[in-house]
């Protein structure tokens, strides 16, 4: 409140960071629940289930009877009886609907929670999804069959030791993941599993906001430019440089919509050495001025 009593608008300068918190009872790392469920286990921890959040571990939501909307990045993923939706650690999602609404399953997991093996194959760790997926009825059917399975087993854990209970969840899931990527249709090259990429693509997650180029990229990991070009371009359609930029305008695009933060903090942010830049740069890669940006997609939002 002010001096005058009249209230403040609280300024929004991060996007709500959701850590993993195990549930009582449950083996580390992993977590089956009732979409009905959700809200409580967010108000148990201070927080809002319908506000704009980043986790850091896996969410796959399979919705069985209703309709479930929420967003994830900058897609509306409208969910009904069937649809799944697997939201990467890092992504930014929202629910927009009911959750009490809508009749459905939430499977949290961390990465570690997987074996290497499974992570790889997968691609668990490739925020390849910016929309719900809705199966083929063949797809569909098997998926439901391990996740019913998966849901039957989690809740009978208290007859099993800690060690056999992380084994049974840690084996369903790794079936369910494995099932669920090759719905998605996970691509399957070279490429996408060098280990030049691989290393690329963890070094830019953790460095972007600090370096856009790919000389320093390259100089860090002992490679090429030209190998780093050309594992990128195997693995994803584009070049090293192209894709650092677009990790760069993920997060801009994140922080104009979902926080209240000027262009140019949020350029600072980012790593860009003034406002000009970074405006340059975002007019260059999306035809828009950041402001013009921020009004469109909230205009989207609250529609």
């Amino acid at each position: 409140m002010d001096k005058n009593g009249q209230s403040r608008a609280i300024r929004r300068t991060e996007i709500t960071p959701v850590p993993y918190r195990a549930a009582a009872g449950a083996p580390p790392g992993a977590e089956v629940l009732d979409l009905s469920a959700l809200p409580g286990r967010a108000h148990g921890h201070g927080l809002d289930p319908y506000a704009a959040k980043r986790p850091t571990f896996h969410e796959l939501i399979a919705v069985r009877g209703g309709r479930l909307r929420c967003f994830l990045d900058f897609g509306t993923c409208e969910m009904t009886a069937g649809d799944w939706l697997w939201v990467r650690p890092g992504q930014v999602h929202q629910y927009d609907s009911d959750l009490a609404a809508a009749d459905g399953v939430v499977v949290l997991f961390t990465s570690g929670f997987l074996t290497p093996a499974t992570v790889e194959a997968a691609r668990v760790d490739q925020p390849v999804w910016r929309s719900a997926l809705t199966p083929t009825d063949t797809d569909g059917a098997a998926l439901d069959a391990v996740l019913q399975v998966l849901r039957s087993e989690y809740r009978r854990l208290a007859d099993l030791p800690l060690e056999i209970q992380i084994d049974v969840v840690r084996h369903l899931l790794s079936v369910l993941v494995l099932r669920l990527s090759h719905a998605q249709g996970v691509r399957e090259t070279a490429g996408a599993g060098s280990e030049a990429f691989r290393r690329f693509q963890r070094a830019v997650e953790r460095d972007f906001s600090r370096t856009h180029r790919v000389e320093d990229y390259a100089h860090a990991l002992g490679y090429s430019v030209r190998t780093l070009t050309r594992a990128t371009r195997s693995a994803t359609g584009t070049g090293a440089k192209a894709f650092i930029d677009d990790r760069v305008l993920l997060e801009a695009r994140r922080l104009l919509w979902h926080t209240d933060l000027p262009a140019a903090a949020v350029g600072d942010r980012l790593g860009f050495p003034g406002a000009t830049v970074f405006t340059r740069f975002f007019r260059r890669r999306t035809g828009e001025t950041p402001a013009a940006f921020r009004a469109r997609a909230r205009g989207t939002n609250e529609e």
